[in-house]
């Protein structure tokens, strides 16, 4: 949803990226391992662009633009706003666009294409897509959308993705309770049954987020759906297609309760997930003793760390992936490979230029993403971007689980109409902490979700 979009930008920022742009660190910032293609001449040419990043998501941006600039002889001038969603919305309708959009939602870029205000970036840019990011046809599906003549085309280019798919942990409290890197879920699960044995607790869990209460519950929801279901199943239940009351679902909000509603698996135990703020959460695995061994959480939570992050760099913590089921030999597991959640922001042309479409042919340059991967605070699904350009050992190996993704899939409740994904889904799942039951829990979702279909 939205508000983990917000917390993806910033807080994985300060968390992950300690690197300083510094003026020496702007000039060197282009030489990076891979060359650059011939782009054209764009001498003096303005390409506009508007944005939600700001601060040091912004001059990191810029930074990757300055290499396009010195290619190309092209200017590149971006505005970013925490009120995007609603400037670009306006600027569009009063034909004010900017050259280009950055959408960190697909729900409003496709609106927009609906409407007729983006322009197709073509079947080879699609093409390329499914060719050189990992799930490259996942990407251009979510990239793709429906003009206002009912034509699909693609309009999103996915630039800068987020990973959620982590599972934080002790490295010193694994090593002295002789815990190994779980592989696969069914390992996961008895490595937490060893640890409830072994008079530990496997799992710190939160929920608690002011009005956003609820929202960190989606996302296990989310992660637990890819591992129980297929990739088309979860894009049905993104588009309801799949109701929320459905046997799949349901499934996996039980599969969640075996983590979350028992009270052997839990720091405070299972009552106490509702009430504990979700930024609080992972501190208790560096108590003394540790309330917990683990902990599930997307790639910004090192910010919430008692000592803001530092805990990674210096080894106190690090992650593995939230791995899947090895078999299909449950009746309800209907995923294979390995499958990724998280967010990222697409890039849409909004008033189209022969500099802009270089542009675009920038961002598929391996040079475009390993110019921000050294400036930290940037993950890709781009299979030919060199990892060694990564900014730390951590986003290393964040980017390599990106990939080798063989499935990812953006975060559903962003996918979801506001009121469901930022809503029902967060204050029922609230509900279901708090003892619901499955069955209410997504009965209620539904009625909610066949609310809207009603008013519509």
């Amino acid at each position: 949803m939205s508000f983990t979009t917000k917390l993806l930008g910033a807080a994985a920022t300060a968390a992950v990226a300690s690197f300083a742009l510094t003026g020496a660190a702007q000039a060197d910032v282009c030489n990076t391992p891979s060359d650059m293609g011939d782009l054209g001449n764009f001498q003096g040419e303005v390409i506009t662009i508007a944005g939600s990043m700001q601060g040091k998501d912004e001059e990191n941006l810029m930074a990757t633009f300055s290499c396009f600039e010195q290619a190309t002889g092209a200017v590149v001038k971006y505005s970013g706003s925490r009120d995007f969603a609603a400037l670009i919305v306006a600027d569009l309708q009063s034909d004010n666009a900017p050259n280009i959009a950055i959408f960190p939602q697909p729900g409003l870029a496709g609106d927009m294409a609906a409407e007729g205000y983006l322009s197709p970036l073509g079947s080879d840019t699609a093409a390329w897509l499914a060719e050189n990011y990992a799930d490259g046809q996942g990407w251009v599906d979510l990239g793709t959308y429906k003009n206002a003549s009912g034509e699909e085309a693609l309009y999103g280019f996915p630039f800068k993705q987020d990973l959620k798919s982590l599972i934080w942990y002790s490295p010193e409290q694994f090593e002295d309770n002789g815990y190994e890197i779980p592989s696969t879920m069914e390992e996961l699960i008895a490595l937490s049954d060893q640890m409830v044995a072994d008079g530990n607790t496997p799992w710190c869990v939160g929920i608690e987020s002011g009005n956003a209460t609820g929202w960190t519950a989606t996302d296990w929801m989310e992660d637990i759906m890819l591992r129980t279901a297929s990739a088309e199943k979860y894009d049905q239940w993104v588009t309801n297609e799949l109701p929320f009351n459905s046997p799949e679902v349901i499934k996996a909000m039980e599969v969640y309760g075996q983590f979350t509603r028992n009270d052997d698996y839990v720091a405070g135990g299972a009552a106490s997930v509702a009430t504990t703020f979700f930024g609080d959460a992972p501190k208790g695995l560096f108590t003394t003793p540790a309330q917990c061994m683990m902990h599930r959480q997307a790639s910004f939570i090192p910010a919430f760390f008692p000592n803001k992050g530092e805990e990674v760099t210096s080894g106190e913590a690090d992650f593995f992936y939230f791995p899947p089921y090895s078999s299909s030999n449950l009746s309800y597991i209907n995923s294979k490979g390995n499958v990724a959640l998280g967010a990222g922001t697409l890039y849409t042309i909004t008033k189209d230029s022969a500099a802009t479409r270089a542009l675009i042919e920038y961002l598929k340059e391996p040079k475009a993403h390993e110019v921000w991967m050294s400036q930290g605070s940037f993950l890709t699904a781009h299979k030919g971007a060199d990892l060694s350009a990564y900014a730390s050992d951590a986003q290393r190996k964040q980017g390599e689980i990106l990939v080798n993704a063989t499935t990812f899939r953006f975060d559903a409740s962003d996918l979801m109409p506001g009121a469901i994904g930022a809503g029902a889904f967060w204050s029922e799942m609230t509900a279901f902490a708090n003892g619901q039951d499955a069955q209410t829990t997504a009965d209620n979702i539904q009625a909610a979700w066949d609310a809207i279909k009603t008013t519509k």
